[in-house]
């Protein structure tokens, strides 16, 4: 049954704090906790990062000191559900177990938000940025086993395949190609909540791997966090720019507000651990108040009703994570041999000679023995004579499936093709 957050009745904005025992949750057992409460745990602490960073970013353009009191509150209780969500990651799990953790939300959680997008230039953006998350995990889970011993599909729960995808290497394009067409304020409301939530999520990635990557304890992997962080941010520019930029700041406050109450109220739904679906039920509840309080600051200083802005109000279909190994499958094997060039998406052999990839690739690549994310893998097919691969069928791609050899070809060599 849908629901109406802004026909719900929102609690106080001025009683929602949490004193220090409230705010202090019980961690998640690493080994016993369901891989998707695990991702919907990420997800929803990107979501906060988020609404924090787009608080700040109002109040910094704000000269109104009543509309920056307003956003003070509502940030400071967001801070606390961050901060909350952030310490039910438990002492003992690692920095690369829960790498990924982030990397599986991102396979799946883009893979679901692609199945559903009715935007065809917004699901090939979901598409292409898919595979390059889907080998990341593959790259993760090689140095997690090499350097800890811990096999990654436990981890993941055999929900996703662990295999190699466009390989990291083809992955670094020049910044001018990481700008998309931009969605209007007529796109669907599924589009609007799906280019906010898959920017949140990326973001989040970036952050922590921004943050993390140099108390990792190899070289190695000090390296790998930093390419793959550069990946991210790519991901981040290709995403926010699909996001409609025409929306005033209050428009965009309450777009967030909304985004969070529908996610929190999906991870209630979807969720199977009773302690943490008590926490999405709280979260949501406080959202549903943050975005009545978004709602009045719009009418106040606009004039605008949130009908406008968010016609219906109603929640569409609700995010449900799943396995989607097949659907994966299908994007490897349709989209592997693209690259972006400006805008649009191009295969690489289709570039002409003198396109800004190539002269970025010769740059920030000139040998592939030493980018960090390909010498992950030959380090673990020295040690272990083949790579290590969580796969139900053979790769969809015939060049990928050589597990004694890292493919550095794909998707990034014009002579290489499928």
């Amino acid at each position: 049954m849908s629901i109406n957050p802004f026909e719900q009745n929102p609690c106080s904005t001025d009683l929602m704090f949490m004193d220090w025992d409230e705010l202090y949750p019980k961690s998640y057992n690493k080994n016993d906790t369901d891989a998707f409460t695990k991702t919907r745990i990420i997800l929803m602490n990107g979501t906060e990062f988020e609404a924090n960073g787009f608080s700040h970013q109002f109040a910094r353009h704000c000269p109104n000191n009543d509309v920056r009191r307003e956003l003070a509150m509502t940030r400071r209780q967001e801070q606390q559900q961050q901060k909350k969500l952030s310490h039910l990651k438990p002492i003992n799990e690692n920095l690369l177990e829960h790498t990924i953790s982030y990397e599986q939300l991102a396979v799946d959680l883009t893979a679901i938000l692609a199945q559903r997008e009715p935007n065809p230039y917004v699901k090939m953006a979901l598409d292409f940025a898919l595979l390059e998350d889907f080998d990341h995990l593959y790259r993760y889970a090689d140095l997690l086993e090499m350097e800890h011993g811990v096999r990654a599909e436990k981890l993941v729960g055999c929900y996703t395949e662990i295999m190699p995808a466009r390989p990291t290497i083809a992955e670094h394009r020049c910044p001018r190609d990481a700008v998309n067409r931009f969605t209007g304020k007529n796109a669907a409301l599924i589009t609007k909540l799906n280019t906010n939530i898959i920017t949140a999520a990326e973001q989040q990635t970036m952050n922590y791997y921004m943050n993390v990557g140099a108390f990792y304890t190899s070289p190695l992997g000090r390296k790998l966090y930093q390419e793959i962080a550069m990946i991210e941010e790519q991901h981040v520019s290709e995403y926010e720019s699909l996001i409609d930029p025409t929306q005033t700041w209050f428009e965009n406050l309450l777009m967030h507000e909304y985004v969070e109450a529908y996610l929190y109220y999906s991870c209630y739904e979807d969720e199977c651990d009773p302690y943490i679906r008590h926490i999405w039920e709280q979260f949501f509840m406080m959202e549903v108040g943050h975005l009545h309080r978004a709602a009045q600051l719009l009418e106040r200083y606009e004039h605008k009703h949130w009908q406008q802005v968010i016609p219906g109000g109603a929640f569409p279909e609700l995010l449900k994570f799943h396995p989607n190994k097949e659907y994966v499958r299908d994007v490897i094997r349709n989209t592997v041999w693209l690259t972006k060039d400006r805008e649009d998406y191009t295969p690489v052999c289709d570039l002409p000679a003198d396109a800004d990839f190539f002269t970025y690739q010769g740059e920030v690549n000139p040998t592939p023995e030493m980018v960090p994310s390909h010498q992950v893998i030959c380090q673990y097919i020295r040690c272990r004579g083949m790579d290590y691969r969580f796969e139900v069928a053979p790769n969809p791609i015939v060049e990928l499936r050589n597990r004694r050899c890292d493919n550095t070809e794909v998707g990034r060599n014009p002579d290489c093709r499928g």
